[in-house]
């Protein structure tokens, strides 16, 4: 039944928030909710029912119209600039850094006086890791929040924060930062709350008395973590229940089938979009919803609340975006982008996991062709949202290779997931690789892999060796060119445009100990950031390297977001070939995942619309030999028509 117009109560919540506001102010507004109702009421009548739903829409309607009213006159103009450039996020100018800001500048204000370093490697979007307060001790990295309004005490306040977020609007850098969705610390004023006996509170969570259905839930739930935190669910003597812990004892799942959870966090994002924040990374999002007899992931009813949540921002901050951290199967994925009833009305921007982990596969066995038939299965993207695409994280790396795709080019997909992690582990004969394995599963064989790029690409174990240096610098800028020219934004892991290495104290610090995580996220070492100009050392190669392909990337309009990448056929088994074809002209990537220099046959170049390219990475024209253009090993060509160079 569609939705009408707002009803006349909601003119009068909008009134009442809005009285003190300049006319123009309350006519922004109110066009908004007329453009935006349906998309609030809609998915709250699915979640809710209508009775519950429309009472629920004036709750949220009045907390947007609120902190409309409370937002500061810079972040209105950067909302206008935001909806007549619906695309920004899409701009080939986006280019994504992520860190802790501890472990990169100490706190946020450090952060803001290091930003001339992010600027030179051509940054317009900063990730910073979860700095709301955790709680004390073991913390998943941030992500067992125990207060969403303050900042840990260590990197600042709430007012330093917005004090970087104005710092980097000015210098044109867009702030991301984490929220989590599926829980919260067992440490939060609601967990806290539901403990002392308050039974609203206790209603937040998936509580149960006894064993009986989370037993039946465990049926069909995956463990996240088999090794420290096996199961789903913790008993709590406080609650005398056993409390849905998807990740850690510590981290209570929270019950979004109850409408008062959603009020709490709308009212989280509109306080973070008013500190400045643009982009919200969605995290856990694919756990929010529970249904018997499911693994508890990728439910309708995600959608249905982020929609609602979206819909908010909307009417209050349409500058800010969402990103939705869901590393989940390739079917599932594109409904976080929105399908269906959902299009452009949920999240902006995803991460493509498949692409982070294809790059790792073409790299250690020197073969594109399972790249190309699993990339080239995914379906396209709506026009409207933005990959986040990247050769790694803070995360492991966890080997989603699908059995279909493997044995489409003739591989065995459990014994190629072994494959890789042997070699990245440096377990299999002649790696170069040291990283650290992550999480072993006995039952399914699955071990997942940790370590920064350097340390899988090879630089570990160089040493000395001249050509094992040059070799690991090739294949570490190689893997960061492929995400940056893929589409969408490339994020740069903290410390791997340094070329930086494992830490080898990583266990020493409190809570490290059993999360070889650590290891690739090491404390940015400036002393060795002195040397990023130097191309004499592999940091300076690599951080130029990089700084370079984000100004190239900046000058093309092919690389504008809403473009896919097409696969092309496989002639050579070390180039990967993609195609983007836009109105101004079109753009052949070629990649070689080998140590020699590969060829591209002409007549492909010419098929792709190339008469005469030149390689936007080097402005000259490539090599030719024998009616194949010279890729060099682990190169990388952006190929163009010379007039879109100028």
């Amino acid at each position: 039944m569609p939705v009408p117009a707002p009803a006349p109560r909601a003119h009068d919540v909008v009134r009442e928030a809005l009285a003190g506001l300049p006319a123009h102010r309350r006519r922004t507004f109110t066009l908004r909710v007329e453009r935006w109702w349906p998309d609030l009421v809609e998915p709250l009548r699915r979640l809710y029912g209508a009775e519950r739903a429309d009472e629920l829409a004036l709750d949220l309607l009045r907390r947007a119209a609120t902190a409309y009213g409370q937002r500061d006159v810079e972040l209105h103009e950067l909302d206008e600039r935001r909806l007549l450039e619906p695309d920004w996020l899409q701009s080939p100018r986006m280019f994504g850094y992520a860190t802790y800001a501890d472990r990169f500048a100490g706190t946020l204000a450090g952060v803001g006086e290091r930003l001339p370093y992010l600027r030179e490697l051509g940054v317009t979007y900063l990730h910073l890791m979860p700095l709301l307060l955790p709680r004390d001790g073991d913390n998943d990295g941030g992500y067992a929040v125990a207060d969403y309004t303050r900042v840990r005490p260590d990197l600042g306040t709430m007012e330093d924060l917005r004090d970087l977020a104005t710092t980097l609007r000015h210098e044109g850098m867009s702030l991301v930062l984490d929220l989590v969705l599926n829980h919260v610390a067992r440490e939060h004023p609601w967990a806290a709350a539901a403990r002392a006996g308050d039974a609203a509170h206790r209603d937040y969570f998936h509580v149960f008395p006894d064993r009986t259905l989370p037993d039946a839930y465990e049926r069909t739930l995956p463990e996240v973590f088999p090794d420290f935190a096996p199961g789903n669910f913790t008993w709590d003597e406080d609650l005398q229940g056993w409390v849905w812990t998807t990740f850690n004892a510590w981290q209570w799942d929270v019950d979004w089938a109850n409408p008062a959870v959603l009020a709490e966090y709308a009212g989280v994002v509109l306080d973070l979009a008013n500190t400045g924040v643009e982009v919200l990374r969605l995290d856990a999002i694919a756990f929010m919803w529970k249904r018997m007899g499911t693994t508890c992931q990728n439910e309708p009813e995600v959608h249905d609340i982020t929609q609602v949540l979206r819909t908010v921002t909307r009417l209050a901050c349409p500058a800010v975006a969402f990103k939705a951290e869901a590393i989940v199967a390739p079917r599932d994925l594109l409904a976080y982008l929105g399908t269906g009833t959902h299009a452009g009305k949920v999240s902006d921007l995803a991460y493509h996991n498949s692409l982070m982990v294809q790059v790792w596969s073409m790299l250690a066995t020197g073969d594109v062709r399972l790249t190309a038939h699993a990339i080239g299965q995914l379906p396209p993207a709506p026009t409207t949202s933005t990959w986040i695409t990247y050769a790694r994280c803070h995360d492991d790396i966890g080997w989603a290779i699908d059995d279909a795709d493997a044995a489409a080019v003739g591989l065995d997909g459990w014994a190629h997931r072994r494959f890789l992690s042997d070699w990245y582990s440096g377990a299999f004969p002649g790696s170069p690789a040291r990283g650290l394995v992550f999480q072993e599963n006995p039952v399914t064989g699955d071990r997942r892999i940790s370590g920064t790029a350097a340390t899988l690409t090879g630089l570990e174990t160089a040493g000395r060796d001249r050509a094992a240096v040059e070799a690991a610098v090739a294949r570490t800028v190689l893997a960061h060119t492929v995400v940056a020219g893929f589409g969408g934004i490339p994020v740069v892991w903290s410390g791997d445009e340094l070329a930086m290495v494992d830490d080898p104290a990583w266990a020493d610090e409190p809570g490290h100990e059993d999360d070889n995580r650590w290891a690739h996220r090491p404390r940015l070492d400036w002393e060795r950031a002195q040397g990023r100009h130097d191309r004499t050392t592999a940091e300076g190669r690599v951080f130029e390297a990089l700084a370079h392909v984000a100004r190239v990337r900046a000058s093309l309009p092919h690389l504008h977001a809403s473009v896919a990448s097409q696969v092309l056929p496989v002639d050579d088994p070390a180039v990967l070939a993609l195609l983007r074809r836009h109105p101004v002209g079109p753009m052949l990537a070629l990649y070689n995942v080998r140590g020699e220099a590969a060829g591209y046959a002409s007549w492909r170049v010419r098929e792709a619309g190339l008469e005469d390219p030149v390689d936007a990475l080097t402005g000259a024209r490539p090599q030719w030999v024998d009616g194949a253009v010279v890729v060099p090993p682990w190169g990388a060509l952006w190929l163009v028509g010379a007039d879109a160079l100028g």
